[in-house]
């Protein structure tokens, strides 16, 4: 296992981990509890931590990398809701994206 991304924002580490996830990476997550002994331990220590398989790796840092979606907002086809770009489905009437 190798470390892949580590935060300590334990909602960047799993939103990390739920897009490696949705690519098929099995991950692990080390670490998301010690916050609490910062002080105690040095700080870079504490940071929660997402690891995943060696072989992996190359893979998961690619995706990790990415740049968000951007673009133009889109209208539903079928109610007329206007949604950004980020998203593939109509909050309104979960119509998918043409």
């Amino acid at each position: 296992m190798k470390r892949v991304f580590s935060s300590h924002n334990a909602v960047l580490v799993h939103h990390s981990r739920n897009l490696l996830e949705a690519e098929g990476i099995e991950t692990e997550v080390r670490n998301q509890m010690l916050s609490s002994a910062m002080g105690e331990l040095p700080p870079a220590e504490c940071q929660a931590e997402l690891w995943v398989r060696a072989e992996l790796v190359p893979r998961a840092e690619e995706i990790l990398r990415r740049p968000a979606i951007s673009g133009p907002d889109w209208n539903c086809v079928w109610c007329g809701e206007i949604s950004g770009a980020q998203f593939a489905q109509c909050w309104k009437c979960s119509a998918l994206r043409p």
